[in-house]
């Protein structure tokens, strides 16, 4: 899928993406299939579920819905808090890839379960 931004082509498809993703960064505190909380920028107080780690500093975000797994968000990880190890089952991704409708239900299974402990209490 190419972009076309001003005189700048972008290609940014999944494939892309993957040949560029470090799958255990030293010194990074998360992992893949993780769900953060965005703490700063636009994104703010929404939840994602962490898709790629570029580096120590950086890791690549989606939430499905208006950041898609096409078009990760490269947050800082100083700008993202942990919500909740991932718990995905492997066997539940498409050819080992996350999919935009596996990224709604992990980050809808996680709010259900937080609705569900916070009655309780």
């Amino acid at each position: 899928m190419v972009k076309k931004t001003g005189n700048k082509k972008l290609n940014n498809t999944s494939m892309d993406i993957a040949n560029n993703i470090n799958t255990d960064a030293d010194g990074n505190p998360y992992k893949i299939g993780d769900i953060v909380l965005a703490s700063a920028g636009r994104d703010e107080n929404r939840l994602f579920v962490v898709v790629g780690i570029l580096d120590k500093d950086y890791v690549l975000i989606a939430n499905g819905r208006s950041r898609r797994v096409d078009f990760p968000k490269k947050k800082k990880v100083r700008h993202i808090k942990p919500a909740a190890a991932g718990d995905f089952k492997l066997k539940d991704l498409k050819d080992g890839k996350f999919t935009n409708l596996i990224i709604k239900n992990i980050i809808a299974e996680y709010i259900k379960n937080s609705i569900k402990i916070n009655n309780l209490k």
